[in-house]
């Protein structure tokens, strides 16, 4: 077995051992004694080299810790070194989630089900059906008073059931000796992860957005460095959008939503236009054609400089017309747009669909709306004549 130097000492980063064996592969390798911590507990595994050579993951084995490394390294002495700014990240957010689930346990009675340690956030799903956004700025003010207070994180080891009875969190299904870490006066849990050795050492705690899984409530929070990492980036979008915007940035918050109103209103108006373009066009079609014996207008537009949406808003504008059957072409995307009035007794959709089943097309619709889609353009032209034929 391996003997986890991170059990008693998180800081310890350097370290020499004895490689004794391979895990199956020359590249998974046993070490008599490690300080890279494999993942386990929700918290990601360490990185960092072994004589050198890059170890890219750390897994949890009955057998001890295997180190996953790049190449093979040979069985005998080598020296160890833990990647510092991963471990001192993933140290700060797992120390930083057991405050904040014994706070949210302590004063709102929210039970931690799991939890997740990520690249640039980390999780907490909490056994609750909803988290009052009031609670939440109160969960983070008594995480950012403790971490004020410095409060002390000890490691001890203890029998699991004396454990239990002195106290936990969450009580423990092991037996035997297990590790448990304590908060002064805040929390202990039985745990096998790294942690820091103050909560001053986490510097900050902020929590972010929730959301709804499994009829829990998972909460984002982030600690740390990742902070600062965070405040740099929405300063930086904010200040782009402020010169976008021709403004001082603490002025986007009244100018952003003055231009999504008058962007809502411009797009209405557009939509209007748009609308009465499309009728006013269709009228003209309709003019320029001959009406048949019974006084139907069949007119086929192949489409030149019109938009797809305009092309659909003409065949739309056909119901508000007489006897007429507009056919409209997009020999670009070999599609078709049928409108029919409602006196001309045609079923736009049912027609379409007869005529795309003939030559492989897709599509249908209403009987004053239909659309479809055809292979080739020589389809789209055997189409145009199944809808209208002559006479």
């Amino acid at each position: 077995m391996t003997e986890r130097l991170y059990y008693r000492d998180a800081q310890v980063l350097t370290f020499d051992a004895n490689v004794i064996a391979c895990a199956g592969d020359a590249t998974h390798i046993l070490l008599d004694r490690s300080a890279f911590y494999p993942t386990s507990g929700g918290q990601p595994h360490d990185t960092g080299r072994l004589g050198g050579v890059r170890v890219i993951n750390v897994i949890d084995t009955d057998a001890g810790v295997v180190h996953v490394v790049e190449m093979p390294v040979p069985l005998g002495p080598v020296h160890g070194e833990v990647d510092r700014a991963r471990r001192e990240d993933l140290t700060i957010q797992h120390s930083g989630q057991h405050l904040l689930s014994a706070l949210a346990a302590d004063r709102f009675g929210w039970e931690t089900t799991s939890v997740h340690f990520g690249d640039e956030a980390s999780t907490i799903e909490f056994a609750v059906a909803s988290t009052p956004p009031e609670r939440l700025t109160e969960l983070e003010d008594a995480a950012n008073a403790a971490i004020g207070s410095a409060l002390e994180l000890s490691v001890s080891f203890e029998e699991a059931a004396a454990a239990t009875r002195a106290g936990l969190r969450k009580p423990t299904d092991r037996s035997g000796l297990v590790r448990v870490v304590t908060i002064d006066g805040v929390d202990r849990s039985a745990c096998g992860g790294t942690h820091v050795r103050r909560t001053s050492e986490l510097g900050m705690i902020m929590v972010g957005g929730t959301e709804r899984i499994r009829g829990n409530v998972r909460l984002n929070f982030i600690a740390g460095a990742r902070i600062l990492r965070r405040l740099r980036s929405v300063q930086e979008t904010l200040d782009t959008l402020a010169a976008a915007a021709v403004c001082a940035p603490d002025g986007l918050t009244a100018l952003i939503p003055a231009r999504l109103a008058e962007l809502k209103d411009l797009r209405a108006r557009m939509a209007d236009a748009e609308e009465q373009l499309a009728l006013m066009r269709l009228r003209e079609l309709q003019s320029l054609s001959a009406a048949d014996a019974d006084g139907l207008h069949r007119v086929v537009h192949r489409a030149s400089s019109e938009s797809a949406a305009m092309l659909r808003q003409m065949a739309q504008a056909v119901s508000s017309m007489r006897r007429l059957l507009f056919i409209t072409l997009d020999e670009n995307a070999r599609t078709v747009y049928v409108g029919a009035s409602a006196d001309t007794g045609i079923d736009a959709g049912a027609r379409l669909k007869a005529a795309l089943a003939a030559v492989g097309g897709r599509g249908g619709g209403s009987p004053r709306l239909a659309q479809g889609t055809v292979p080739t353009n020589e389809a789209l032209e055997a189409l145009v004549v199944a809808l209208s034929p002559p006479g």
